[in-house]
């Protein structure tokens, strides 16, 4: 099922990027290869783990490019095969992740079969919350000036 956004792109002005994600959103759903998963282990650290059986690390192409990670894998057939059942897939495949901001790649590895991805949430220090100090008088610096009693 897609979904039109063309009317809510004639009304507003400024949501390009939303709506570009949604339209990827919606797009990713549709496609199941190859199968991964997508980890939380706290407030800023990720783990994307995709299932890439049969791949060799210098087949599998990985980059980042404007909050967008892109996982390509290229197999070559280096031989004619016969298969009596080819249950493995081997096919080519480009799977996009869009990153919220600061989120950076830490790195890749293979581990028994599985690309695994680590991700880390770095917030710039000018972004962070910061508590400001308030200045004023203090009460042993307060001085009454001449009081009379009416």
């Amino acid at each position: 099922m897609r979904y039109d956004w063309t009317p809510l792109w004639r009304s507003t002005i400024g949501f390009d990027r939303l709506f570009d994600v949604l339209d990827e959103v919606q797009r990713t759903a549709e496609e199941t290869y190859p199968p991964y998963n997508i980890e939380r282990f706290d407030e800023n650290r990720f783990q994307i783990s995709v299932a890439l059986a049969g791949f060799s690390p210098d087949e599998v192409a990985l980059t980042v490019e404007q909050n967008v990670l892109t996982l390509e894998g290229h197999k070559a057939e280096k031989e004619e095969k016969t298969f009596l059942h080819r249950g493995i897939s081997a096919r080519n495949f480009k799977r996009q992740f869009t990153l919220a901001d600061h989120v950076e790649v830490k790195g890749a590895r293979f581990e028994n079969g599985l690309l695994i991805i680590d991700l880390q949430r770095e917030i710039p220090e000018a972004m962070k919350p910061r508590r400001i100090d308030i200045n004023g008088a203090t009460s042993g610096n307060v001085k009454q000036i001449e009081s009379k009693a009416a």
